[in-house]
């Protein structure tokens, strides 16, 4: 891509609602517009970026045999009233009407549909354990939306819903996709805790939320230190192991808010483990049994001719969100580096341009069109800025790896830089190597 080509409405001043660097990023460097309150246009480069993102949660999910479905936005009022949670649920569902009069509402969640759905479908204990997920919009009319898109309105979301027998196969769901997630946020670049949480308005008795350090977070965090020195990568998603993995994150006390307990945090954790500190939420597991699949009787026939009530679980990823998260923990002085698995684009290339020298940018397109050939995701720099200013261009939008063609570049060497680290100078065969070799492991 040419930088001239792309649709990048780059803002030269911070805009004043923005209050939280994701927010002040995201707006600047042309990911996303605001439509109104709460409600966002995502542009080319944010939307590459989140596509990027669904991608990684979808493979994880594929990864331990949940099948992806797409359910609507809009929704019938009936089955919430069989849930009993039409009335319950609170403004932040948007209620409609269509024109006969019927009764509708745009999804804030998805239990009582996913419901509705296995029932129809499923009647024999032969078809469980079953593991169901889709990637969609959501809707919550937030009172005081704000911070962009970590807290909106309107946000795509991944939804995971688990059907079993009893308590025990139902553990094991639970527990493949709290792998799962780990192993998620690992390829997102990012250090997720699981900490014990509130089941909130999905209810249950067994929570986990993810969350990861920032001081920008809305929750408050009570944690041991050594947590963070849990190694998922010594496991795999075999139950055994993931039992042992489980047992190492329980063994360390980690907790949200609304969990918390000082009389427990102090004697539980030594004063010198002790993290008091804030999170953002960027994932939320829950287990609550029957409590959606008793009011709407979603029951299969055992092998002796009874019914049992299905036991769910319900998982939730907020994709959109997670660009926000991202930046909050990756932007250092003034600096965005993206992940290498969801950056908008591998490499730039950044020649400097003079008025009667073109050789620059000759060489810059040679290198262009030979990364392209390996399939290198390149943005080329053809604008005719000073290059100090398209440094700082860059350092905005975050594109981990720079080819840069100025003063220090030879026929056969050029500048290659890591944004925030060190600059090398490389042969073009050396750099495209590196590039592959970066995207491999990643």
């Amino acid at each position: 891509m040419y930088l001239s080509k792309l649709f990048i409405p780059l803002l030269k001043e911070t805009p004043s609602e923005a209050k939280i660097k994701s927010h002040q990023l995201m707006l600047r460097s042309g990911m996303i517009k605001q439509s109104s309150a709460g409600i966002y246009s995502w542009l080319p480069l944010g939307f590459k970026i989140m596509k990027k993102i669904e991608q990684i949660v979808r493979e994880e999910q594929n990864e331990i045999g949940a099948q992806e479905l797409l359910m609507p936005t809009i929704q019938s009022a009936e089955i919430w009233k069989e849930s009993g949670r039409y009335d319950d649920y609170g403004e932040e569902m948007l209620r409609i009407k269509d024109r006969q009069g019927k009764e509708m509402l745009y999804g804030p969640t998805n239990e009582e549909l996913i419901t509705e759905i296995f029932r129809a479908s499923v009647k024999s204990y032969k078809s469980l354990p079953q593991l169901l997920y889709h990637i969609q919009w959501k809707f919550r009319d937030e009172l005081r939306p704000r911070f962009g898109v970590m807290r909106c309105k309107e946000f795509l979301m991944k939804d995971a819903y688990s059907f079993d027998l009893s308590d025990a196969e139902a553990t094991r769901s639970y527990n493949k996709m709290f792998f799962a997630y780990l192993q998620t946020f690992k390829r997102l670049g990012l250090t997720a805790i699981p900490m014990a949480a509130d089941t909130g308005p999905i209810g249950g008795d067994l929570s986990h939320e993810f969350v990861i350090l920032a001081e920008t977070g809305e929750s408050k965090i009570y944690s041991d230190r050594r947590i963070f020195d849990v190694d998922i990568s010594k496991h795999n998603s075999e139950d055994n192991s993931i039992k042992e993995l489980r047992k190492k994150y329980d063994a360390y006390y980690a907790v949200t808010d609304d969990k918390f307990k000082k009389e427990d945090f102090e004697k539980k954790v030594k004063k010198e483990h002790q993290l008091v500190t804030r999170g953002i939420e960027v994932g939320h597991i829950f287990y609550f049994g029957d409590k959606y699949s008793k009011p709407l009787k979603c029951a299969v026939d055992l092998q002796d001719g009874t019914k049992v009530d299905v036991k769910m679980g319900s998982y939730g990823i907020g994709v959109s969100r997670l660009v926000g998260a991202i930046i909050e923990a990756k932007f250092t002085n003034n600096v965005m580096r993206w992940p290498q698995s969801v950056t908008p684009f591998e490499v730039a290339i950044i020649p400097s341009l003079q008025k009667n020298d073109k050789s620059n940018y000759s060489k810059a397109e040679t290198i262009y069109n030979l990364l392209k050939k390996n399939n290198i995701d390149v943005l080329l720099d053809d604008t005719d800025e000073h290059l100090s200013a398209k440094f700082k261009k860059f350092d905005l939008i975050g594109v981990p790896y720079q080819i840069i063609l100025g003063s220090k570049s030879t026929d056969n060497k050029f500048e290659f830089k890591e944004v925030n680290g060190k600059t090398k100078t490389m042969s073009l065969e050396e750099i495209k190597n590196k590039l592959l070799n970066k995207r491999n492991l990643n």
